[in-house]
């Protein structure tokens, strides 16, 4: 089985900065991409960015210039640099991994969720 286990965020106030990170742990032989979504209440969830194995980025319009996505291969963990935040950016972050399981399986997976709450 695969976990992927997410901390950071939390309250913030508005302008500030916080990072997130997600770790992923278990019967792990390879993983491709990274991404982080979020849904705020009321909203569908979206993707905000996403992280490939080479390193390459995309990010959703609304944070682009503010967050930052990075990876360490080495320790299968990806980060959120999230700065100059503000309200609207409140919501439940998640983190996502597409894996290679050692059984020969790719899965996707998603982490179990941090709240991110910016205060004006």
């Amino acid at each position: 089985q695969v976990q992927l286990v997410e901390s950071g965020g939390g309250l913030v106030q508005a302008g500030g900065s916080t990072r997130l990170s997600c770790a992923a742990s278990g019967s792990i032989f390879r993983i491709n991409a990274m991404g982080w979504y979020r849904q705020a209440p009321g909203k569908q969830r979206e993707l905000v960015a996403a992280i490939t194995s080479a390193g390459s980025t995309n990010y959703a319009n609304s944070v682009k210039g503010r967050f930052t996505i990075s990876r360490d291969n080495a320790k299968n963990t990806v980060y959120l640099q999230m700065n100059s935040l503000q309200p609207e950016a409140t919501a439940v972050y998640y983190c996502n991994a597409g894996i290679l399981q050692r059984t020969g399986v790719w899965v996707d997976y998603w982490g179990q969720g941090t709240q991110v709450t910016v205060s004006s």
